[in-house]
């Protein structure tokens, strides 16, 4: 067996069903699970019809690129979101279809890193999938410093670490926290790219979660247009139709950006077999061509912010984030896997402890303390599930 599958951490659902093994929650109050960041909106409708329309394509064998249509789409949505202008993105070279998020930020790890050079960076906290790609491609993860505002604090990492650095993932809008990485922040992320010779891996599959209709959160190619790099060297963005439409279980996404790069990954992924079914890819045409649904989807979040931050922010320090459908207060005692037992076996509610979602560094877990509340339920969940946090927190 690979060694390396030995220093994999539990996943933090893993964690959570042991740590809530044997509670029994009262009877006579319904469960409300705030814990995964599974969307439950509906789906788009014309995206399922469009899906039921090409079942007859399971008759054929996927290509790996892809269909030229599903690219284009790609290639377009990204031009008109992130205004990189008409053209800048070249559907043959620079997208990629991948089956999800999930599976491709793990796989470019394979793909990218030299397990005898050094290390994969990454925030913290974190998605936990950064972390088993970089174990699992023989490097060792760096941690980055976490800030107040929980973005990773690039500024306190000493140039010996960066230039053992590989591959850096960041997340904006960032899980846990919600938090976003302006234009400025993204450009140092470049500028440290270039002086110490590693990739960006840029998750940004909450960038169309995001509060102020008027304020989309920036991405990093837009931060490369920006900068006159239209070709997107050492960078590559990774976004998905799970969050934005509400489809997690189609499992489609893409890859996007520097050509040189996403050549060997394609080559990578050619072996892997892991190409998306045709249907699956006639569907996603069909998402990523409208808007509509996307907004519709934001207002339903936004409908649900309104209503639970009023209860919440009266017990709870927390601030409504930026972006994302998640809120990570601090929690009275500082104790978060006790607050998420105790709220459990007290009211019904499931919420994830803080400190499944990061390490400790020195010492100290950066999530410790905290934890994360999925808004996904219905509003009506979400809401009564805020009167129960609420109601725990006072009765002590």
């Amino acid at each position: 067996m690979n060694p390396q599958l030995g220093r994999l951490q539990p996943y933090p659902f893993e964690r959570l069903a042991r740590l809530t093994q044997g509670i029994e929650p009262p009877a006579d109050l319904s469960p409300i699970r705030l814990t995964i960041g599974e969307p439950r909106h509906p789906p788009p409708a014309f995206v399922l019809e469009r899906l039921r329309e090409t079942l007859d394509r399971v008759g054929v064998y996927p290509l790996t690129a892809g269909l030229p249509a599903l690219r284009q789409a790609c290639a377009s949505w990204l031009e008109r979101r992130f205004g990189l202008g008409a053209g800048t993105v070249d559907p043959e070279s620079m997208v990629l279809p991948v089956n999800g998020t999930r599976e491709a930020l793990f796989a470019f790890a394979q793909a990218v890193v030299d397990a005898s050079v050094g290390s994969v960076a990454m925030p913290n906290p974190f998605y936990q999938i950064y972390e088993g790609a970089a174990l699992l491609a023989g490097a060792e993860p760096m941690y980055l410093p976490n800030r107040a505002d929980g973005l990773p604090d690039l500024d306190a990492v000493p140039a010996s670490r960066w230039d053992r650095c590989e591959l850096l993932y960041v997340c904006t809008p960032a899980n846990p926290s919600g938090s976003v990485m302006d234009l400025d922040m993204l450009g140092r992320v470049l500028a440290l790219a270039d002086r110490h010779d590693f990739i960006v891996a840029s998750d940004e599959c909450y960038s169309e979660i995001y509060a102020d209709e008027a304020s989309p959160p920036p991405g990093l190619l837009e931060a490369c247009v920006r900068l006159g790099r239209t070709r997107f060297e050492r960078c590559v963005v990774f976004h998905s139709l799970s969050k934005r439409s509400n489809l997690p279980g189609l499992r489609s996404g893409f890859v996007a950006g520097d050509p040189q790069v996403l050549a060997p990954f394609r080559l990578y992924r050619t072996y892997h077999g892991c190409a998306m079914p045709e249907q699956v890819q006639q569907a996603s045409i069909a998402a990523w061509s409208d808007e509509a649904h996307v907004r519709d989807n934001r207002r339903l979040y936004r409908e649900k912010y309104d209503a639970v931050m009023p209860i919440l922010s009266k017990v709870l320090d927390v601030a409504r984030p930026a972006g994302s459908f998640y809120l990570w207060p601090r929690v009275p005692g500082g104790d978060d896997e006790a607050f998420a037992r105790g709220l459990l076996a007290a009211q019904h509610v499931s919420v994830l402890p803080g400190s499944y979602l990061g390490r400790a560094v020195d010492g100290a877990n950066p999530g410790a303390g905290r934890v994360r509340i999925s808004l996904v339920a219905t509003t009506g969940d979400c809401v009564e599930a805020a009167r129960r946090i609420r109601r725990f927190i006072e009765e002590g």
